[in-house]
């Protein structure tokens, strides 16, 4: 029992810690519901693997307490659908065409999947839409939600939305292609044809996640 409890144990804890970038042994315990000695156990096991990395956070009273996040070894345990293949491909395409034929195909690239995305989402109410195409990017590799949210204060009226995607599924490319991922503002654009879409975190950036402010536009 110990032995096929622990791997999975271990597994949750990285799977809750890239959904939520940080977390003390405490939160992990809660999330999970299993003791912090526990928890504790299997921190300090991943830490010697190498998967994740902590900081101490002075706190009000009493001893620093730890907070932990994956490091890189740790993310890279998380499937990408885009392998090396794919890098090669763009690398040898890279070589062969203009920059400006590179540019040119990436963004017919990303045209082609907005005009695929819209399609499967349809024209259905927005939180529909919304929660469709997270449900796609999910399918995709990209552990993404989305909620309604209240914006400057207001009361949520179910018309605004922010898309969350913890984890990037074509992590290699963008390391190789960085423009790849400017166009992702543009695609989610063209899908949800009638709302402007915002990027309101970036994992380029250091972020733990990337997120998307959704809304209606307004009317000119």
């Amino acid at each position: 029992m110990t032995t096929t409890q622990q791997p999975s144990t271990k597994q949750d804890i990285l799977q809750t810690l890239l959904k939520q970038g940080q977390a003390t042994a405490q939160d992990l315990a809660e999330c999970l519901h299993i003791s912090p000695q526990a928890v504790r156990r299997h921190l300090k096991d991943l830490e010697e693997e190498g998967l994740i990395v902590h900081e101490a956070v002075q706190a009000r009273m009493g001893r620093p307490s730890h907070t932990y996040g994956l490091s890189q070894s740790g993310r890279d345990r998380f499937p990408d659908r885009y392998d090396q293949f794919a890098i090669s491909l763009l690398d040898t395409l890279a070589e062969t065409v203009s920059k400006e034929q590179m540019t040119s195909i990436l963004q017919k690239q990303w045209e082609r999947k907005a005009l695929e995305y819209r399609d499967r989402i349809g024209n259905g109410l927005l939180k529909d839409r919304v929660e469709k195409l997270a449900e796609i990017r999910q399918a995709e590799g990209y552990m993404a939600d989305c909620h309604s949210i209240d914006v400057d204060g207001a009361v949520a009226d179910g018309n605004r939305f922010v898309l969350t995607e913890h984890h990037c599924a074509i992590s290699q490319i963008a390391e190789s292609f960085p423009s790849v991922c400017g166009h992702e503002l543009e695609m989610f654009a063209v899908a949800l044809q009638d709302c402007t879409v915002e990027r309101t975190h970036w994992l380029v950036n250091g972020e733990h996640r990337c997120g998307y402010l959704i809304q209606p536009r307004q009317e000119s």
